[in-house]
C-alpha cells in the first residue's frame, strides 16, 4: 500500500477509505483504552484514534511521546471536532522510533526557541514560513527566466568592499585576507557585458552591529543586473517581480498564510493596485506636512522616517533620487533631477506596515574619474578596484540593477514580528549556532 499525504486524506479521501500514512506525533492524549493522536507530516496534521481492542500496536501508541515517528494504517472517518474535519481510525499503529521527552513546550521565550532551532524548525509556524520561502525562491527564478535573464553565480570570497568597509567579514584565505561577499553587484557588472541580463539568489554577509528585529548578518539576496537600462526602468521591473512573487504565494500558500495570520487582504491589494514612485524630496515633504517631522535634506531616511512615511500608503512604494552624499560610491549623480542638492540615480522600495526596505537599486556610474574620487572619499584604495574600473575602459554602457532581501520580503508577506523567523537558521550579531 502506498503512503497517502495528510493533506490528500483531508481533501480527497472518502469516509470508509483505508489509508496508510506516516509522520510524527504532534500531540497525544487519552486513556489506557483510547488514544487521540494528532499526527503531522510535511503537508499538514490529522487526528488518529487508536483503541486497545481494535488497533494492532496499541501499546506503542499509548507509550509514544511527542515527535515519535510512526506509520499508521486505518480507515478515514468524518469528525467535526478533529483538525480538518476528518480522522483516521487506526487498525495498525507502528512506532518507528520512540522519541525522548520533547524539550519544547508552551510559553518558552523566543530566544530559547532559537537556541533549539534544530527542533523548533518542526513547528507549524516555521514549516509554513519555509513553504512560503520556497515559493518565493521559485517565483524569483520563474520571473527572470521567463524574461530571458541568465542565472549568474558570483564568488563568495571577494577582495573588495561593495557596500562600505565597516560591514565586511574578514576571512583568512591561505596567506592572505579576503572578505565574505556583501553583494554580487561588482561581479554582475562584469557579467552583463557578456550576457546583458543576469540574476542570482545567493548568500550575503554584512557585519552590522545591529540587534534590531530587521537585521541579519547572513541572509539571501535576490539580485539582477542589466545592460542598457536606467534606474527608473529597473525600478519598474522590481515592482513587477515583487508582484509576481506575491501572486504566486497567494496561489500556492493560502493555507500557510492563514496559519501565520498574514494580512491576505493587504497582499491581494498589493497585486491589484499600482505602486507609487516618489522622490526623496517628496518623501520629506510628506513627512513634514503629514507627520510633523522636519528631516534635514541630505540625511538618509532612518527606520522611523520610513515607517512614518508608509503610514500614508497601503502598498509598497518606490523612493528615488536619494542624496548622492549618503549613497555608495558606484551610484552616479542624476544631473536632470530637480532637487536642493546632488541626488543619485537610485531607488529603494519600501513595504507598508512597518517592514521597511524590500529592494535597493541604482544605475551604475560609468565615469572612472567619478568612481575613483568616490572610492577615495570612502577611504578605499582605487588600485584595489582596478579590475572593476576596467569595465569602464572596454565598451562601457548604461546599466542598472537591484537587490531584494529575501528574508525581509518573507517577513512582510508572512506578517512576522522578527526577521529571524523568516530564515531557517538565523545568524545575527549574537547568534551563530545551532
Amino acid at each position: 500500500m502506498e503512503y497517502t499525504p495528510i493533506d490528500t486524506i483531508l481533501s480527497e479521501s472518502e469516509p470508509g477509505t483505508t489509508v496508510q500514512l506516516r509522520g510524527w506525533i504532534y500531540r497525544t492524549r487519552g486513556s489506557s483504552k483510547l488514544r487521540f493522536i494528532v499526527l503531522r507530516d510535511s503537508t499538514g496534521i490529522i487526528q488518529v484514534t487508536a483503541e486497545r481492542d481494535g488497533t494492532e500496536g496499541f501499546e506503542g501508541a499509548k507509550k509514544a511521546l511527542i515527535e515519535s515517528s510512526v506509520i499508521v494504517e486505518g480507515e478515514v472517518a468524518e469528525d467535526g471536532r478533529a483538525p480538518g474535519g476528518k480522522e483516521v481510525r487506526a487498525k495498525r499503529f507502528e512506532v518507528i522510533q520512540f522519541a525522548d521527552k520533547y524539550p519544547i513546550t508552551k510559553d518558552q521565550s523566543e530566544e530559547w526557541l532559537r537556541d533549539q532551532r534544530h527542533l523548533w524548525i518542526r513547528s507549524r509556524h516555521l514549516t509554513s514560513m519555509m513553504k512560503i520561502r520556497s515559493t518565493v525562491m521559485g517565483a524569483i527564478h520563474e520571473f527572470f527566466r521567463a524574461r530571458g535573464y541568465y542565472e549568474f553565480d558570483p564568488p563568495i570570497f571577494t577582495p573588495n568592499a561593495a557596500e562600505g568597509g565597516s560591514t565586511l567579514f574578514e576571512v583568512k584565505y591561505y596567506d592572505d585576507v579576503v572578505y565574505l561577499s556583501q553583494t554580487w553587484q561588482l561581479y554582475a557588472e562584469a557579467a552583463i557585458f557578456a550576457l546583458e541580463k543576469v540574476y542570482d539568489v545567493s548568500p550575503t554577509f554584512r557585519a552590522e552591529r545591529s540587534k534590531t528585529s530587521r537585521h541579519l548578518t547572513e541572509f539571501w539576496m535576490a539580485e539582477m543586473e542589466a545592460a542598457w537600462l536606467s534606474y527608473i526602468e529597473v525600478s519598474e521591473i522590481a515592482k513587477e517581480e515583487i508582484k509576481h512573487i506575491i501572486k504566486r504565494v497567494l496561489e500556492e500558500n493560502r493555507a500557510e498564510l492563514e496559519l501565520l495570520e498574514a494580512d491576505i487582504e493587504e497582499l491581494e491589494r498589493a497585486v491589484e493596485k499600482e505602486w507609487p514612485t516618489i522622490t526623496y524630496t517628496e518623501a520629506l515633504k510628506i513627512l513634514k506636512e503629514k507627520e510633523g517631522m522636519d528631516v534635514e535634506w541630505g540625511k538618509d531616511l532612518r527606520t522611523i522616517e520610513e515607517d512614518r512615511l508608509m503610514n500614508h500608503f497601503d502598498t509598497p512604494i518606490v523612493v528615488i533620487q536619494y542624496p548622492k552624499e549618503v549613497m555608495a560610491f558606484y551610484k552616479p549623480v542624476d544631473e536632470e533631477a530637480e532637487a536642493p542638492g546632488p541626488v543619485a540615480k537610485c531607488f529603494d522600495m519600501l513595504a507598508p506596515s512597518g517592514y521597511g526596505e524590500l529592494v535597493g537599486g541604482s544605475e551604475r556610474d560609468s565615469d572612472i574619474d567619478c568612481l575613483t574620487s568616490a572610492l577615495e572619499a570612502e577611504g578605499e584604495d582605487p588600485s584595489s578596484y582596478e579590475w572593476y574600473l576596467d569595465l569602464r575602459r572596454y565598451g562601457s554602457v548604461q546599466h542598472s540593477g537591484y537587490g531584494v532581501g529575501v528574508a525581509r520580503l518573507v517577513s512582510w508577506i508572512c506578517n512576522m514580528d522578527n526577521i529571524k523567523d523568516a530564515i531557517p537558521f538565523p545568524r545575527t550579531l549574537t547568534r551563530y549556532r545551532p
